[in-house]
Formats: C-alpha cells, structure tokens, sequence
C-alpha cells in the first residue's frame, strides 16, 4: 500500500540530504510553520527563509514536539533526539521530495492555472467528479511554491483524480511546480491583469503560465485567449471553448437569464447543446463554462453535465469572523467541511486570543477517502493539538466516534435541529466559536443564531489583503529590520483585536496606540506584543504599568511626571520611547533640547530607552525632498547624542508608510507601518496591484420611489431631478460615516456595477440615489466603496484625505473579518 509515509533515512535520499540521523524515525507531516505543528512525532519541518529565516523557529518547533528538520547549517542550541538533514536549498528539497511522492501514483492529475478562477474551477470540478472519483485536491488556494508540494504530499493509494492548480507571480517558477504536479490534463482559467507586475508583459506572463502543460495529453482553453500563441502550446490535444468565434470545440451562441439562472445554448460535435448555470455573476459563468468545457473534454455526456452543472454550489473560499451573542466571536465556515480546510480554519481559530475559551461546532465529514475510524482519529488529534476546548459534534458519524474525543467538555447531537433546539443548554459566553460543517447540515441555521444581528450597513475587512500589504512591506526592508504597526483610531476604523491578532500571528515586532484605554483593549484581548502609547495620559499611569503598555515621552514636563510615578512606584528601567520633533512641529524634544535630556536620563534608573524616533512630515512628496533628508540629518544628530549619552543601542525609527518605500536610507532598525497596511500608499504607483485595499462598506436598497421631475427631494428641499425617474433611499447616512459633503451628487454609490449619484443632503441613517438608469429593488445591495470605487476616490470628491474616510465610519456599523 502507497502512502505518505516515509522514514527520515529514506528521505534523506529523496533530498540527497548530508546530516547524522539519530533515530530512524516515521515521517508522514510536512511542516513549514512553527505556529501550525499538527502530528509533531511524524512531523518533518524544513527551515524555509523569506524575510524571516526558518532556521529562527527551530527551537520553537522543537519545543512543540518536532524531532526532525531540513535545515542549511546546523543549530547552536543542543536538541537531544533531533535529526538535522543538511541541505543547500529548503524549498528546493521539500519541492523535491513532494515530486519523488507524486512520481509514485500513477493517477490521473488535473492541473489549472491562469490569472482568475482556478480555486473556483477547481473547487467545482471537484463536485462534479466527486460521485465518480475519489479526489485529492489543493486545500483552499494553496497554489504557491511552497503550497503545491504541501497539497500533492496529500496523495494515497485510494486517490484516482487529482485536481491542483499552480500559482506563480514571475518567470521560472511554473516548471517547478509542473514537476511536482505532473498534470495529465491542463485547465488554463482566465487571463487577465492579475500579477502583470512580476513579467516585463502579458506575452511573458501566458509562455509561463503554459509551462505547466508541458506533458499534458489534453489542454482546456478558451479559444480566444491563446489565438496568438498557438505555435506555443505545448499540448497537441486539445479542447477550446468560445463565446465568439464558431471554430471553437464548444461554441456558446446563445446566452439569457431564465429565473435568476443563466442559460446557455452551444454548438458542440455538430450538435446543439444547453447548459443552466446557477449563477449570474460574469466570473461565475466563465468558471462554469470552463467546467462544462472540461466535463465533455473528458467524456461525459452534455446531458449529464447539464444535468450536474445545474447543481453546482457556491464556494465559499473564506472563514467569516464576527461578532456573536453572549460576548462571542462566531468564525463561519459553515458551508464546507473536510480534513484540509478543516485544519486551516484551526489554524485561525488558534490565532483568536480575545477569549478564553476556543469552541468548534463539527459536523460530519463526508468523502474523505478514509475509513471513518482514521479520519476521525485524525480530526480527534487535530483538535487536541489545537487546544480546543470546547467541541459539539454534529451526525451520526461523529457521534459514534464520540469515544476518539478526550475532551473534557464535549456534546454530540444527530442534527442541526436537535443541536438547534438544546443550544442554550450548552451556555456559550465569551467564547471564540468555529463553525465548520458539510453544506448538507445547513449550518448556516447555527451561524443565525449564534451572531448578533446586525445593521444592514456593514464593512467587511479582508484579513488576506491585510496580510498581503503586510508582506509586501515586509519584502521592502532589509534583514533585522523591525515593523511598528499603527493600531490606533480603531485600527484606522478596521478594528481592534481582529487586526491586532493577525498582525501578532505574523509577527510583526510593535503595536503602536494613541491612548491607554486603547492598549488596555488590546491587552485585555489576548494581544501580549510590546504597545507603544502615542498620547499617555498622565491620569491612567496606572493602568499603563498595569497593563505593561510602553509611553511615548515627547516632552520635559512629561518626562519629569513619568519619572516621579516610577520613583514612587518603585519601578526600575521602564521602557519609555523619546519623540524627538525634526520638523513637524506637533509633539517631541527640538534639537536645543537634546543636550538637557541627556542630561536627564543619562543616569536615570527608573526608566529604559527602549526607542528613539521621529516623523517625517513629507515622506511621499517629491518636492520636499530636500526637508526630508534635513529631517533625517537631525534625527541621526539626536540619536547618536542620545546613545552616547546613556551608554547603549536604543531601535531607531522615522520612517512611516510612504518613507518605507522611498526612503530606504531610513529605515534604520525599525520602520512604522499605518495606511499602507490597509492598501493606501500614495508612494505606491496606482494600477500596480501590489496593495490591496482591505475594506468594503456595502449597504443595501430600503425602498425605490418614482418622482416626478422637479419634485424635491430630502432636507431643505435641495435635490431633485431634471426629469420623470426613480429614487433608491439607502441605509446609511452621516451617523454612519457617511458624511454631508458628499450629499447633492458630490458622492456615488455602486449597485449592480453602475455608478449612481446621490440625490439631496445625506440624512443621519440615510441616503437617496438617482437609479433612474438601473434596475434596483428593494434589499439590493449598494457599494460605497471597495476596490473599484476606492476610498481615495471618495476623498477626492470631498476634498480630504483617505484617513478621515475610513476613521469616520461608525462604531454602529458592523465589521465582518474574511479570511481565505
């Protein structure tokens, strides 16, 4: 029998690895992560080096359990029973063992790629073939480098389809991943914009994305996108599909919506064909023609592929964090559930520390390919290693299982329904809840329950693109190099702990607060990551001891207060941050200050200089260039005085966002990262791709009206229209953020992709909007702003800064946090 299982000695050969093994031990777990160790005795870690170096998580590996490493050099730190497989690249050596794994199967494999719709294709190739085949497939959108191995690692014996998809973002990185994949069959999504930045043009970026169709016997296309390269395809069988030209294998001709479906008439073998798509969004159609191109490349009948298309289920590619009833938190991944994505929605449970307790809500999982009794073994052990501590069973299956489950505090029901009807016997309060079920369970009903209902005006915030911004930064600074993000202001109107946990997770080296109570939140979260305050208060000193929160010192007066209380309070060397003021003129020590604060804390036992810093006042401003390297002149004036002073290296830091990308130079030992983190960068050129912006605030339509033509229209009778239409009244007014300026047409809203006006003044919950031209209805939904109809947009219409849009919007209006 073929498994994922190996002994460290045979994998030493796989990798042509150097090393002294102690003891032969069974691998059947690849590691990358330090903060994601499941099955730690089976488990095999290789070091990886980003911008951190995976050779620092070693012995944090090692303490949880892990006993075997794929390093380059060999750790200082004795650990007893380790073995230490030396070799010259890490990635280079996981990449190479999960190929040797894949080149063991003789299964046939589906690889996809292209620049839009491969986790949708292959997520619903997935349920088209699964009543036919048992699938092995990328968890979620693990795609990359490092992600492909990980997901062909998961190939057994029992497998006979693989579905994988492969990700690149510049030049010589597709081969690689084809040599581990193996495709047999070649899927090419949609190509368009979506990594352009990593290829000197659209040419380069297809020649590389084909790569992984090499050895393929059969490519699936769209017949137009590849017109220009056809002496470039590597695959003499193939199979297109068009929505233009009739020389196409599959040409739709015909396309209309039939009671919120879309339907499509083709021409296919000389026949016409139909097909009904259960969805009308553009991307949808596309992926599903691409499924119905594959589905009848393969073989399948278009009366059985209609037949299953018209079944087909969103994908819901993304964990749902917010805010519960009894002082919860609800995470909803209530519409899929199997082994894989069952492990990185623990992952992100684990990441939660604004509670005490940590509860998952499972139901069954289906077509898993294992016997019940070793999958829910492993989904036993899994949770155990996550320190879950409450767990609610949901099926006959899990119930029967029930005894695999040591925990102490564990409930079993047959159904949603019998859960439903016991559910406030379970007393759920202040917990972090995972919701995680098979979309027969309808979990869906747990979810309603269990979170507060909220205003329908609401701002979703994507943890992915946060993280996204946050590496991107990250890739901008040299080793050693420290991040401060700014959490203050709400974290910019984005949220406190749920910003704050994934920016701990990632490990980034400082938060930064403006005021105690805010650090005091933070704290009282689970957020144990040094905080500097912005603004002390000298009234709350207590609480910032209290709460181990580190001050900004910006002033004598300031300064001789701190001092006294630590005196008083018998502290010694409390980390305090000296602001020193190079140009802005707002808060911190002038350079005719700097001899007297030596002076001050030359000595002074009661406090440490954990930091100097300052602030640039034009940092993403050509024109002020000139001030910008004056500032930076002092600011290394005063901080060499400084050091000299007290006898020892303090972090140094001046550079906010837009220094971070166009002064280098100032990056010192640390560098503060604000708006960029939430996708705005004026030094970051538009169009680039690079950020992305996290937020959505969508509301939706409360009632349309016809009006007749000078007819006015809201407060003080200022707005009507020219002529006979339709007013959509929103909810969202001022109250919510969504402030008066924008009223009488300056602001526009998205519905159904079309920008519309507004309509008077903005109310306090309210907005009207001309939608004479779109046809609306009641509970539509309304954009006002996401990545097409940017926040800086909306700041130019009213004349301010990105900054006072998104801090502006309402405590009323509720967060919803993704994570894919």
């Amino acid at each position: 029998m073929l498994s994922n299982h190996y002994f460290i000695r045979e994998v030493q050969q796989i990798i042509n690895a150097g090393g002294v093994i102690e003891t032969d031990d069974n691998i059947s777990v690849l590691l990358t992560d330090s903060r994601r160790i499941t099955n730690a005795s089976e488990g095999l870690f290789f070091a990886l080096s980003g911008r951190r170096n995976g050779h620092e998580f070693v012995a944090e590996a090692y303490a949880a359990g892990v006993r075997n490493f794929v390093v380059t050099h060999q750790t200082k730190i004795k650990m007893p029973g380790a073995n230490f497989l030396l070799v010259d690249n890490v990635l280079d050596a996981l990449q190479k063992l999960a190929a040797y794994h894949r080149n063991r199967f003789n299964l046939e494999v589906i690889g996809i790629t292209g620049s839009n719709g491969k986790t949708i294709v292959k997520e619903w190739l997935y349920q088209l073939l699964i009543s036919d085949k048992t699938i092995v497939r990328n968890p979620k959108s693990y795609n990359s480098q490092i992600g492909v191995p990980l997901s062909v690692w998961q190939i057994t014996d029992k497998d006979d389809l693989g579905i994988f998809e492969a990700g690149i973002s510049t030049v010589n990185e597709m081969e690689r991943l084809e040599t581990i994949i193996k495709p047999s069959i070649g899927v090419l999504t949609h190509i368009g914009p979506a990594h352009d930045e990593g290829f000197k043009d659209r040419k380069e970026k297809v020649l590389e994305k084909l790569k992984l169709f090499t050895h393929c016997k059969l490519l699936i296309h769209n017949y137009d996108q590849l017109i220009d390269y056809k002496k470039h395809i590597p695959v003499k069988d193939r199979f297109s599909w068009s929505r233009r030209f009739n020389q196409a294998d599959l040409y739709v001709f015909a396309e209309t919506v039939i009671s919120r479906n879309y339907y499509l008439r083709a021409k296919y073998q000389g026949k016409e064909i139909e097909c009904l798509i259960p969805f009308m969004d553009e991307a949808s159609i596309e992926n599903a023609i691409v499924c119905w191109a594959t589905m009848l490349a393969m073989g399948y009948s278009p009366v059985e592929v209609d037949k299953r298309i018209e079944r087909l289920s969103p994908v819901s590619m993304r964990l749902e964090l917010k805010n519960g009833i009894n002082d919860c938190s609800v995470i909803d991944d209530s519409y899929n559930s199997d082994v894989q994505s069952l492990e990185i929605a623990l992952n992100f449970l684990n990441q939660q520390n604004q509670h005490p307790t940590r509860t998952l809500i499972l139901s069954d999982i289906y077509q898993s390919g294992l016997e019940q009794e070793v999958l829910y073994r492993q989904v036993a052990d899994m949770i155990k290693s996550r320190k879950v501590n409450k767990f609610i069973g949901v099926g006959e299956a899990l119930s029967a299982h029930k005894d695999l489950f040591t925990l102490e505090k564990k409930y079993f029901y047959p159904d949603t329904t019998v859960l439903l009807q016991h559910l406030n016997e379970l007393n759920l309060d202040n917990e972090t809840i995972l919701i995680k079920g098979a979309r027969s369970f309808e979990f869906e009903r747990i979810s309603s329950a269990l979170s507060l209902k909220a205003h329908e005006t609401v701002m979703e915030i994507s943890l992915n693109a946060l993280l996204n911004n946050l590496n991107f930064y990250k890739s901008k600074l040299k080793p050693g190099v420290r991040i401060m993000a700014m959490v203050k202001a709400f974290s910019y109107g984005s949220g406190t702990f749920e910003v704050a946990n994934m920016l701990q997770y990632n490990k980034v080296d400082y938060l930064a607060v403006a005021y105690i109570d805010e650090g005091v939140a933070l704290r009282q979260t689970g957020i144990t990551l040094p905080v500097m305050v912005l603004n002390p208060e000298l009234s709350a000193f207590d609480k910032l001891i209290e709460f181990k929160l580190e001050p900004e010192i910006f002033s004598f007066n300031l300064l001789d207060e701190f001092v006294k209380y630590a005196q008083s309070h018998h502290l010694n060397n409390y980390p305090v941050h000296l602001k020193i003021d190079t140009g802005m003129h707002r808060l911190g020590f002038e350079e005719q200050d700097i001899d007297m604060l030596c002076d001050l804390i030359e000595e002074n036992r009661y406090i440490k200089v954990q930091s100097v810093f300052s602030h640039l006042v034009a940092s993403d401003a050509p024109e002020h260039d000139d001030f910008t390297r004056k500032q930076i002149r002092r600011f290394e004036k005063a901080f060499t005085k400084i050091e000299k002073a007290i006898g020892y290296k303090v972090i140094k830091h001046i550079s906010n966002t837009g220094g971070i990308i166009r002064w280098p130079s100032a990056h010192f030992d640390m560098v503060r990262l604000g708006i960029g983190l939430y996708g705005i960068d004026g030094s970051v050129p538009k169009g680039s791709g690079v950020l992305q912006p996290i937020a959505t605030l969508k509301t939706s339509v409360s009632q349309v009206r016809k009006v007749v033509a000078n007819d006015t229209i809201g407060y003080n009778r200022n707005g009507k229209l020219t002529h006979n239409g339709k007013i959509a009244t929103v909810r969202i007014g001022y109250a919510d953020g969504y402030l008066r300026a924008f009223g009488n047409g300056v602001g526009k809203m998205l519905i159904k992709g079309k920008l519309v006006p507004t309509v008077g003044n903005i109310s306090m919950d309210m907005t009207m909007l001309d939608v004479s031209n779109v046809d609306v209805r009641e509970g539509d939904d309304v954009i006002v702003f996401n990545d097409q109809l940017t926040i800086e947009e909306l700041a130019r219409e009213i004349g301010t800064i990105p900054y006072e849009i998104l801090t502006n919007i309402s405590q009323r209006v509720k967060r919803v946090y993704f994570y894919e």
